[in-house]
């Protein structure tokens, strides 16, 4: 990635205060290797960051103006505090624009201020690039107003300066991997009190890798909508409409027996929330014990569940996944992300990486695409450079 410093310092030489300084600050992207097809407002989530970043340069100007500069793209934006406000054809700035609204609105005096971003967190492709904008922006701010703010009240402060500027509702969670993620730790996350467990990774003698399937998607807000109306619907049945009720109180009863009177698409989108559930509870005691067969299987049997009963998969994917189980020194391979395309991650022996590779080949060769492959391991948290 680049050093923003020297660049940061080139692009606005004329507009900076010199005697201010630049506060430089990083935010990783996030996987999730489970849980993400989850419950809304209450899902289970087995994460790690990424590391692979997103860094942020900040530093006061000498005018009152807001400007923005993507070193990677080449590209400037700009506005005011009084303007400040989501754009469509602002993009990227939007997402540092919602650390300023978050700063402003808690009354520090947000005036004329410097940004340039660079990252190598891949895009779109639901990794938390975004999010990782925002963190970022947000850890520098903080930095460079000395702030006594905490991560928790961070966390808070995003949340709701996202819904705010955006107008609809932000998941905290990757806020929450992105401000409290440990090196070589996966980490639970509870959507319902956002709390945080952290699990040493026993995978050392691992790589993983991630896989971008560039596989076009196209109306993936429109299936994803469907198919959380769907989970809502049969909450509203197994719950006889129960204030307050969730899929966690399922979690633990003979599903088959509660979900038989669903109509048929409905209870497969139960059955694949509440056995998701189970998964995440499950991986916490397999990865502690290091159990590289129960955790292939937790694996195997999630990817399957997307496939077959949440339906958020397609031909592509399913292909690259199951070649990937196929190889011996592979412990477990499974789409991640929104689905209908993206990526697959796969946990790996590096001697079996070559036929990994070579396997693509096939998948070039069959379906058109050129997959892209990122090695990469559960990085740590937010910090100032």
């Amino acid at each position: 990635m680049q050093d923003i410093g020297p660049i940061h310092r080139a692009e606005y030489q004329s507009d900076t205060d010199r005697t201010s300084p630049v506060v430089i600050a990083e935010a990783p992207g996030r996987i999730h290797y489970l849980g993400e097809h989850g419950e809304p407002k209450a899902g289970l989530f087995l994460s790690s960051a990424l590391d692979r970043t997103v860094r942020v340069a900040v530093s006061l100007r000498k005018d009152n103006s807001l400007r923005f500069f993507a070193a990677d793209l080449g590209e400037r934006k700009r506005t005011t505090l009084v303007n400040l406000k989501y754009k469509r054809e602002d993009r990227w700035a939007n997402f540092i624009k919602v650390a300023i609204h978050g700063f402003a609105e808690k009354g520090y005096p947000v005036k004329g201020l410097n940004f340039t971003v660079s990252g190598d967190i891949p895009q779109q492709v639901g990794l938390a690039s975004s999010s990782a904008i925002e963190v970022a922006a947000a850890v520098a701010l903080r930095g460079f107003f000395s702030a006594k703010i905490n991560d928790r009240e961070l966390l808070n402060m995003l949340t709701v300066s996202s819904e705010a500027f955006f107008g609809k509702r932000h998941s905290p969670i990757d806020y929450l991997v992105a401000l409290f993620a440990k090196k070589d730790h996966f980490m639970i996350l509870d959507e319902t009190n956002l709390e945080v467990k952290q699990i040493k990774s026993p995978l050392g003698a691992y790589k993983m890798l991630l896989m971008d399937s560039r596989v076009p998607r196209v109306g993936v807000e429109e299936e994803l909508s469907l198919r959380l109306q769907d989970i809502r619907k049969g909450l509203e049945l197994l719950s006889n409409k129960k204030e307050g009720a969730s899929f966690r109180d399922f979690a633990t009863t003979d599903i088959i027996e509660s979900m038989g009177n669903l109509p048929e698409q409905i209870r497969r989108r139960c059955l694949h929330i509440v056995t998701e559930l189970k998964r995440v509870e499950e991986s916490q005691m397999v990865l502690k014990k290091a159990d590289f067969p129960n955790l292939t299987k937790i694996i195997i049997h999630s990817h399957e569940s997307l496939r077959d009963l949440y339906e958020v998969s397609c031909p592509e994917i399913d292909w690259l996944v199951k070649r990937a189980q196929e190889i011996d020194g592979v412990i477990g391979s499974r789409m991640t992300g929104q689905g209908f395309g993206g990526c697959t991650y796969t946990i790996i022996k590096e001697k079996a990486i070559d036929e990994y590779k070579r396997r693509l080949e096939d998948y070039e060769r069959i379906f058109g695409f050129h997959p892209l492959i990122y090695d990469f391991k559960p990085a740590g948290a937010a910090r100032v450079l």
